[in-house]
């Protein structure tokens, strides 16, 4: 029953990403209450870039950039990280609704157990297909720090581990429903 009510709810998103593009977007200067939310839910406001080939010896950076909240457990070191569009909206969100449905891991991959949960959910966090040749979203400040986020279709963004981990009931950095502006439909 959660499964078919998840579904519906992801299509209802669908519908509300086509009319708010603008929650999504990452535009220099226009993201000043969206960064000032993280920093007051005690995150981190990072910028990052995507990158294409990051297993490799030689990656491609590729056009464009996305700021984004990170969080870091002061228990553990973990950390999960959400754009700062997805994280600010009272819109629904496909992300945001991946995380609180907390959908069960099927098991059917052999690979990333983040990229195929992302994937199942129907998201994806791969540059360039499924060749290994790896990608993500690279730290600016770090290029060694490279993100696997989980996009959706409405451009919604959420750490492609954070949401596996906590569809086992793990949370990683901090529990995003205490953060995250659009409620949980499901509680």
């Amino acid at each position: 029953m959660k499964i078919l009510s998840t579904i519906s709810a992801l299509a209802a998103a669908c519908l509300f990403a086509v009319h708010a593009p603008a929650a999504m977007a990452a535009e220099p200067g226009g993201l000043a209450k969206e960064s000032a939310y993280c920093i007051q839910k005690r995150g981190t406001v990072q910028e990052r870039q995507p990158w294409y080939g990051t297993n490799g010896g030689s990656p491609l950076r590729l056009s464009g950039k996305q700021y984004f909240c990170e969080f870091t457990s002061q228990k553990d070191g973990s950390q999960i990280s959400v754009l700062l569009g997805t994280l600010w909206t009272k819109l629904p969100t496909l992300a945001a609704l991946a995380y609180y449905a907390e959908v069960a891991y099927n098991g059917n991959c052999k690979g990333s157990p983040g990229s195929c949960y992302c994937s199942q959910l129907g998201g994806t966090d791969l540059f360039g297909g499924i060749d290994g040749a790896g990608g993500g979203w690279v730290l600016t400040t770090n290029s060694n720090d490279v993100l696997d986020t989980c996009i959706f279709p409405d451009m919604s963004t959420i750490d492609s581990y954070g949401l596996f981990y906590h569809s086992a009931g793990i949370i990683r950095g901090k529990d995003l429903s205490k953060v995250l502006r659009f409620q949980n439909p499901y509680s």
